[in-house]
């Protein structure tokens, strides 16, 4: 199977710089720690993406190990395109006028 390239939606990459800010704020070391972390999970995704359970509307959710966020995703013919790194406690489906 090929592996689909990753397309991260706009809101998407503003909320991973707004976290990334946020942590870069309060920690830089945690800022680098949670850009690993988001490094991995976006491999784990491209490697693998139908591995984790699909939800609503074709989308799927990996959840971060250490910080509290999760990445939303879904899988389309070509792509797989990143909807959002959702905060785990904030507005739950707020994403979903993005599929």
């Amino acid at each position: 199977m090929a592996i689909k390239p990753l397309e991260i939606h706009p809101e998407a990459l503003a909320e991973l710089k707004s976290a990334v800010t946020w942590y870069q704020e309060k920690s830089p070391s945690a800022a680098l720690n949670f850009m690993e972390e988001l490094d991995q999970v976006l491999d784990w995704v491209i490697a693998s993406p139908s591995r984790w359970p699909s939800a609503a509307h074709g989308t799927r959710k990996l959840v971060m190990r250490r910080y509290p966020f999760a990445v939303i995703y879904c899988e389309k013919e070509t792509v797989i395109q990143v909807l959002a790194i959702a905060h785990g406690r904030r507005r739950p489906g707020y994403w979903k006028k993005r599929t």
